[in-house]
């Protein structure tokens, strides 16, 4: 038997982190037991589907390196359509389902509870198709249905418990339940790898396989993905957009091995490991049973060693984007023709260690490429006290003498200039970073104005002379 799975979202929005991580682990288990991976864009909600957000599906799914031509489809479960009306045409005339006029208020005035489920009302009532008739599936009224599941092993659901649940809705159109089963069999899907949060409406789509004469697939519900207070994670409180990760400078590869590690772990005490280490021994049976929290500052922690790990000219390729603004990311403060590449190449190294994300290249840099630095007015305040003016007097006249312009005679000098007033060699370049960075923190100051220049030094320091007049 070929092992096949699916990964299946609907185009409604951002590619969600937790959809990510679902598409990954399918993905290799696929891999592992030389299968197929399958996609389907399950786009029945015409209202809400957009084609750019499929667009964003396969994009988000090139980027964690699930590349476009490397699994079957995409398919659309919009196509389908005719199949998923001639199983509920089966399920009706085998007895398996039947039709029902029952709204909500009719049910909640039987039962005299708005939480009591559908009382089958309509089992043995003999209602034939007709506007507003809803088709139910008969629940079988004994016996339990046992799920097979990789991760929580046999989950046991006693059928009496589970209501005649809608499978078509009463203007014909099947509902999700259904045309996710028929889809799975038409495509022959043998395992089902998903969140929990699907678990309970596992029993009702086995039942739908069993009654349509087909082998149910093999189960394995991960756990869900929580934010900080243990919530599940929501597009409309929580940062859950790939997307958006990936468009502030998060690595592909950084993302991959954490969202890995969302409910399971590789061997040994280690969580950043090569992806061909997570390809060999990820298990869906390892998969813990709790609830995975989400921690974006542990994912930017793992980037920022993903970006220290990179080769520099990898390091340098890979921020051209928010250097140049090309693409989706917002452009620079720079205009193209000001942007200086042998410089930008001379301080990547020294940025390379101080960013944990990509778009923190730009505040780091962003001196290099102005006519004049981006002032920090909070900075200035803070920096710019008593004696600041004087000080930065003395260290003009003191940098014009210097006959070599390099990081550590830049270093000396301006040592010198503090000693004289007994201060160290902190106190005494806060103001000249913030006169020729615009901030307090950056990278190397000494390095910052060798690759700055003399000429483009002086002004700015003397700029921010005449500023304390």
């Amino acid at each position: 038997m070929t092992v096949r799975v699916r990964f299946a979202p609907s185009p409604t929005g951002m590619f969600h982190v937790g959809g990510a991580r679902s598409a990954l682990q399918n993905w290799i288990y696929a891999k592992q037991q030389g299968g197929v991976f399958v996609l389907r864009i399950e786009d029945t909600d015409a209202a809400r589907n957009k084609p750019e957000w499929t667009e964003g599906i396969l994009s988000a799914l090139d980027w964690i390196g699930i590349s476009r031509g490397s699994y079957e489809g995409p398919y659309f479960q919009s196509a389908n359509a005719g199949e998923h009306r001639a199983a509920a045409a089966r399920l009706n005339e085998s007895g398996r389902a039947y039709y029902c006029d029952c709204t909500r208020e009719d049910v909640q005035a039987r039962t005299g509870s708005q939480y009591q489920g559908y009382d089958g009302y309509h089992r043995d009532r003999g209602l034939g198709p007709g506007p507003g008739h809803a088709l139910r599936f008969r629940t079988p009224d004994e016996g339990t249905t046992v799920v097979v599941d990789l991760i929580r092993g046999e989950p046991t659901f006693e059928n009496k418990l589970i209501e005649d649940f809608v499978i078509a809705r009463g203007d014909g159109s099947p509902v999700f339940l259904l045309a996710n089963v028929v889809d799975d069999m038409t495509m022959g899907i043998t395992h089902v790898i998903r969140a929990e949060e699907h678990l309970p409406n596992t029993p009702k789509q086995q039942l739908l396989w069993e009654a349509l004469g087909a082998k149910p697939p093999i189960w394995a519900h991960v756990p869900v993905v929580v934010n900080e207070k243990r919530q599940k994670l929501s597009k409309r409180r929580d940062k859950v957009a790939l997307e958006a990760y990936r468009d502030e400078g998060y690595l592909a590869g950084a993302m991959r091995n954490y969202l890995m590690l969302l409910g399971w772990a590789p061997s040994g005490d280690r969580e950043i490991v090569p992806w061909s280490v997570i390809e060999d021994e990820f298990r869906l049976d390892e998969v813990n049973l709790s609830s995975a929290f989400f921690d974006e500052k542990k994912l930017r922690a793992f980037n920022g060693e993903y970006i220290r790990a990179l080769p520099v000219a990898e390091f340098i390729d890979a921020c051209q984007p928010w250097l140049t603004g090309t693409g989706t990311i917002a452009p620079p403060p720079w205009q193209p023709e000001e942007f200086d590449a042998d410089a930008f190449a001379a301080v990547a190294p020294l940025a390379q260690t101080r960013i944990a994300v990509l778009s923190e290249i730009v505040p780091n840099v962003d001196f290099l490429f102005l006519a004049s630095p981006l002032i920090d007015e909070a900075a200035w305040t803070k920096t710019m006290k008593d004696g600041s003016a004087a000080l930065l007097d003395d260290a003009v006249a003191a940098f014009e003498a210097l006959e070599s312009w390099d990081a550590e005679s830049l270093k000396s000098t301006l040592e010198a200039v503090g000693a004289e007033r007994g201060l160290k060699l902190g106190k005494t370049q806060a103001p000249v970073r913030v006169a020729v960075t615009g901030r307090t923190v950056g990278l190397p100051l000494f390095e910052s104005l060798e690759v700055l220049g003399r000429e483009r030094t002086l002004t700015r320091m003397r700029a921010a002379r005449l500023r304390l007049v």
